[in-house]
């Protein structure tokens, strides 16, 4: 018996470790938009909502990535203190910002559209955000990291053709510019959103 549950155990994650079973990209955004209109539209309370919003981000988003990026050619200057201390104050800044935002949601229908593989690095995946009582209709394409096939990451969401993560460069290049390009005043400005 103990043998037999042994060869089922071994099975299972033979079968989850299978590359196989790896994500489409379009698969994956079909799941976290189900996952998170099931969380949006429970009755929990909104911080639960948010802690479980943030456990989804943090598995399927690449937040480092977009940190880097958002950083621009100001990474170059930084020593690895001020790396470390950069990711983190990013990574708590962008969970604090998705997670602030999307709550407002209380049930959002996106639907898939298409999927376009630019190269073996980036596959975009196009949905449609419904329109509501509230809201038009909107565009929206999920830049999708595949050099890993097995664990597709999102690295950009471009909104009626407006890149949150092309914004975001801008924003911290326009802060970073007005303060004599000294680091610290990108992290107060990062440090004071998250405490709000």
């Amino acid at each position: 018996m103990i043998k037999l549950k042994f060869f089922y155990i071994f099975f299972f994650i033979l079968f989850l470790l299978n590359p196989s079973n790896a994500k489409e990209p379009s698969e994956l955004i079909n799941e976290l938009v189900n996952e998170a209109s099931i969380i949006l539209s429970s009755s929990d309370p909104v911080e639960s909502k948010i802690i479980r919003l943030n456990n989804i981000a943090e598995l399927n988003v690449d937040i480092d990535g977009i940190g880097m990026y958002t950083l621009g050619s100001y990474r170059k200057t930084l020593n690895d203190d001020q790396k470390i201390k950069y990711r983190k104050l990013f990574k708590s800044y962008f969970l604090k910002s998705f997670s602030s935002r999307l709550v407002d949601y209380s049930d959002p229908k996106i639907s898939v559209v298409s999927e376009k593989k630019i190269n073996e690095k980036y596959t975009i995946v196009s949905t449609l955000l419904e329109e509501t009582s509230k809201n038009p209709e909107v565009k929206i394409d999920w830049r999708i990291y595949t050099k890993n096939p097995e664990r597709p990451l999102i690295r950009d969401l471009i909104v009626e053709g407006l890149s949150l993560a092309r914004t975001q460069k801008e924003e911290f290049k326009s802060i970073m510019q007005n303060n004599g390009e000294d680091i610290n005043y990108l992290f107060k400005s990062l440090e004071e959103f998250i405490i709000k």
